[in-house]
């Protein structure tokens, strides 16, 4: 690879997309277009039209390009950010690059085409403070890069694989999910934390991140040959999960399960009993801190209104996790009567979870899809335990969840991350905690 790519990022989808366009813009056809403009579906194509009263039509999938690119950008009105979580909200976004509109589902997604290194520029700005330390953000810049590179080529090799690409596995007792790249087929990825955190300009930037991203210019980590699929979270709690317990059953030797800590030995956190005694304590690791300054390296404003993640807790009345579970899972268990751990991966996360109720029993998994059935939003993570009380004819009347970790725990921690880089590790260090076995390679 000689030329740094351009990728497509979903950023929004909706039945009408407002935006404006910050300079002149010009479709296929050659028409300038600018100022405040409204996208609806007009039959087969989008019917483009802006407050000069201008209107015009563009094919599905066409591109708006800016007549000059280094003076313009675009808004897009009221996109949702943290979809699903806890701090879920609506903003206005800006992005520089070409702006694509393709019709999905009877709506419109607003993508947005940019090249590879300015994107990272965006992605870190958002994943962390843009304040964090050097180390921290080069780090993240090599495996953010990898990452999106990685999930190109296998979106790839998923589109010339003719058998398809399975995520959900089900029998009468069993309903096995995982969400990946899959669920993006008309765009590279989207700007969620289902794949990166993408706000485009609108959070702020500093020469901190433009010096790390210049530097890393084209790095990625590879395994074997190939591009390392280098994933992160913002906490692993202790000890870092195994790629193929969260999502596909690939095994990858540079996502392991090794402890967040120096000498990386973890206990067997596979037994419950040692995982119960874990979760109930906090053990030394990177990411066992309550440094503030480190913290708002790693969490921006909104992260920040979450105070527990090493450790955590959550409380249901009967009512309330009996109606969660139906409304999230799908699956009407009637009462809930018991939640029991059936196989824990290496971080203590439940990859497989019995959940007996009063008019069904079955096993769920993979870790966010357990995530999901006990949450409005997510639990921080699938590595708790359950403690029952007040027992009325054999059905509990309240639950409390005792959690480790926050997200999947998979590859780099991101707080951890952070107290390597404020203890001095540098990059290539951090890169080689948290992938074993994989090496730096600059691609272009």
């Amino acid at each position: 690879m000689n030329n740094e790519p351009k990728i497509r990022i979903g950023i929004l989808n909706e039945t009408k997309v407002q935006f404006h366009l910050y300079g002149n813009y010009k479709t296929l056809q050659g028409d300038i277009l600018s100022n405040l403009c409204v996208a609806e579906i007009c039959e087969n194509d989008i019917s483009i039209s802006n407050e000069d009263g201008k209107k015009v039509h563009i094919a599905n999938f066409e591109t708006l390009e800016p007549v000059t690119e280094k003076d313009s950008f675009f808004e897009l009105i009221d996109v949702t950010i943290g979809v699903e979580f806890h701090w879920q909200r609506k903003e206005n976004q800006k992005f520089k690059g070409s702006l694509q509109f393709i019709i999905e589902n009877e709506k419109i997604t607003a993508v947005n085409v940019i090249n590879i290194e300015d994107y990272l520029t965006c992605v870190i700005s958002a994943e962390m403070s843009a304040t964090s330390s050097m180390e921290l953000l080069k780090a993240h810049a090599v495996i953010s890069r990898g990452w999106l590179l990685a999930q190109i080529r296998k979106g790839e090799k998923i589109n010339q694989n003719k058998t398809g690409y399975k995520s959900i596995t089900e029998n009468e007792t069993e309903y096995i999910r995982w969400w990946d790249r899959e669920d993006h087929v008309n765009f590279d990825v989207c700007a969620d934390d289902h794949c990166q955190r993408y706000q485009g300009i609108t959070r702020a930037n500093t020469q901190y991140v433009t010096d790390a991203i210049a530097t890393t210019r084209g790095m990625v980590l590879t395994f074997d040959g190939e591009i390392c699929d280098a994933r992160f979270s913002k906490s692993c709690g202790g000890v870092m999960e195994k790629f193929e317990n969260t999502w596909e059953p690939v095994e990858h030797p540079y996502l392991q399960g090794l402890a967040d800590t120096d000498d990386e030995t973890a206990i067997d956190l596979t037994i419950e009993e040692n995982a119960e005694k874990w979760i109930l304590t906090t053990p030394p690791a990177f990411c066992n801190t309550h440094d503030k300054m480190i913290l708002s390296q790693v969490l921006n404003d909104y992260d920040q209104e979450t105070n527990d993640f090493y450790r955590w807790k959550v409380e249901y009345t009967q009512a309330e996790i009996s109606e969660l579970a139906h409304q999230r899972s799908g699956f009407d268990f009637g009462e809930i009567i018991d939640i029991i751990p059936i196989q824990r991966g290496a971080s203590g996360r439940i990859i497989k979870l019995k959940i007996i109720g009063t008019k069904l029993i079955k096993i769920i998994g993979k870790e966010l899809m357990i995530r999901r059935t006990f949450s409005k939003t997510h639990l921080y993570s699938s590595a708790f335990i359950v403690e029952k009380e007040n027992e009325q004819n054999g059905i509990p009347q309240k639950f409390t969840f005792i959690g480790a970790g926050w997200g999947h725990g998979v590859g780099l921690c991101q707080i951890g991350a952070a107290v390597m880089g404020a203890k001095g590790y540098s990059y290539d260090k951090i890169l080689t905690h948290y992938f074993p076995k994989s090496k730096l390679e600059k691609l272009y």
